[in-house]
């Protein structure tokens, strides 16, 4: 008797499985915001970043290596000059960062000398100026 009671009462609406079904669509919907949407953000930043590579960029590569763009050669392929006369051909995806935006080799090896500080012509022998006195044109 208790048994046909049982599987009487069993055979209930549909209501238990969207009960049922409601906890994973949460749990998607939650990945979807906290995982999946911020990644796609991320992948699109970095196609824009690689589509606007050019000569004279500063970039770091994947294996951690410093260099500056000197020739792009396709869509894919760059050349970087990692020390002076050294110049490999890389694969743009491997770009992780743009250091510095450069406007030409030129341009970009000018301002690496502009970076050097600018130091005051030395004293004559039987004058010494203190370095502030030198900078601010007065004696000590």
């Amino acid at each position: 008797m208790f048994i046909s009671e049982a599987w009487a009462q069993g055979t209930g609406g549909g209501s238990d499985f969207l009960v049922q079904l409601f906890p994973l669509v949460l749990i998607f919907i939650v990945f979807y915001f906290l995982l999946i949407r911020p990644q796609q953000s991320k992948l699109k930043q970095q196609r824009e970043m690689l589509a606007g590579v050019k000569r004279g960029d500063r970039v770091v590569t994947g294996g951690g290596i410093i260099g500056l763009v000197t020739k792009v050669i396709s869509d894919n392929e760059l050349q970087v000059e990692l020390a002076e006369g050294v110049r490999v051909r890389i694969i743009k995806q491997t770009i992780t960062d743009i250091v510095s935006r450069g406007e030409s080799v030129r341009g970009a090896k000018d301002a690496e000398d502009d970076e050097k500080p600018m130091l005051p012509p030395p004293a004559p022998a039987g004058e010494r100026k203190s370095l502030l006195g030198s900078l601010f044109g007065g004696k000590k």
